[in-house]
């Protein structure tokens, strides 16, 4: 009964954060800004999503699942790895900020 609160609320944490991430990616004005709603609200979405599924499997007769830590493992490893290679590629490449973004000004390419 209480396993099924947890999942539940977990799933809605989940999707809340994803449906904030995926408008943030949509209706940012650059790409410095959009890429904080895949990297950022969307990872912990996902991460709630998966954290729901190891409550479930756990609870019922399947037991704890490996599949879902590694999956939860690798996503929190990647996605801020991807998201500063995706970075200092737009850095490297003088993409523009839009006008009144902060603290691009002070960012030099090595």
């Amino acid at each position: 009964m209480i396993s099924e609160w947890i999942v539940s609320i977990l799933l809605l944490f989940g999707g809340v954060f994803i449906l904030i991430g995926s408008v943030g990616l949509v209706k940012l004005p650059d790409f410095f800004m959009r890429l904080h709603g895949p990297t950022k609200a969307t990872t912990l979405g996902m991460a709630s999503i998966l954290i729901a599924a190891m409550v479930y499997f756990a609870s019922s007769a399947h037991g704890l699942s490996v599949k879902e830590i590694l999956i939860t493992i690798f996503l929190l490893i990647t996605a801020p790895i991807s998201g500063y290679m995706l970075i200092k590629s737009a850095i490297h490449h003088k993409l523009e900020a839009k006008e009144g973004t902060k603290g691009l000004d002070n960012i030099e390419d090595n």
